[in-house]
């Protein structure tokens, strides 16, 4: 049958595909706009699978609180080229993926890729946009974190974003202290919110290290135990949230600081989510 221009717009208003691809596409399915669909998925589906082995290392982060600010949503979607990452459609999928993880409460990447968004499973609408842009996409993170207070932050760029948990608020507005731990954790991405979240391997590994270090250096071999010890309460200091020097003013630690905000301000947990 007959394709007509106004068939092909039609179809690329549904979808958002390219002329000569809707054309192709009306042509195979012989003028039905579902069949055409489907190939045009399935098009975008090789696509993917032709590029499944291709770096993807360019992208956007997204995230949302919600009114209350007990909860946020943060993800990474990710693409090969930083011109895709910055593109007008790539950034309303991102945006719509957000707005599903965030209603659909998913357990998982792999749950929030079967969600709906409109008649579509976020895998298809992602599979929809590799067809027409040519791009392997791909989400590769997806965290949600609770709390008292959660702060967003995202750093220049939208490469790297931070969601803060923090309790003690005691009534106060503690955004813009949420924003400067947010930018701390940005910038020296702490292993831990203290001590306490560092896991035994880390541990083991780091007393390990002190002893070979101590042993390497000569130390006595009856004081390379003390020796380790002391460069574990180091890497606390350096490594976990709490405990390392406050960036905006390092005559204080981030505990210090949050209690200049309000007493008993404090971090109970953080996700950290870069691109690149």
């Amino acid at each position: 049958m007959a394709i007509t221009a106004q068939d092909v717009n039609k179809l690329r208003q549904m979808t958002g595909a390219g002329m000569m691809d809707c054309k192709k596409a009306l042509t195979e399915a012989e003028g039905d706009f579902d069949k055409a669909i489907d190939i045009l998925r399935k098009k975008g589906q090789k696509v993917s699978a032709s590029r499944a082995d291709r770096e993807v290392t360019e992208g956007s982060v997204f995230v949302k609180t919600n009114d209350d600010n007990s909860e946020g949503v943060l993800i990474a979607l990710n693409c090969e080229t930083d011109f895709v990452g910055k593109n007008e459609e790539f950034i309303a999928l991102g945006n719509a993926i957000l707005d599903v993880a965030f209603t659909s409460n998913a357990a998982s990447t792999e749950e929030l890729m079967n969600q709906s968004i409109g008649s579509f499973t976020v895998a298809e609408k992602i599979t929809e946009l590799v067809g027409k842009i040519g791009e392997k996409i791909e989400i590769s993170e997806y965290v949600r974190v609770s709390g008292e207070a959660v702060v967003p932050y995202i750093h220049a760029g939208n490469k790297l974003g931070v969601l803060v948990s923090l309790k003690g608020t005691n009534g106060t507005d503690v955004q813009d202290a949420g924003k400067d731990v947010g930018m701390q954790i940005a910038a020296m991405n702490p292993v831990a919110v203290d001590k306490d979240g560092v896991d035994a391997t880390t541990v083991e590994k780091e007393l390990e290290i002190g002893k070979e270090q101590a042993l390497a250096e000569g130390k006595p071999a009856n004081i390379v135990d003390k020796i380790a010890e002391g460069k574990l309460q180091k890497f606390y200091k350096d490594n976990t949230l709490l405990n390392q020097q406050f960036v905006k003013d390092s005559s204080l630690t981030v505990a210090a600081y949050l209690n200049t905000v309000t007493s008993g301000l404090t971090v109970t947990a953080f996700k950290r989510v870069s691109i690149g």
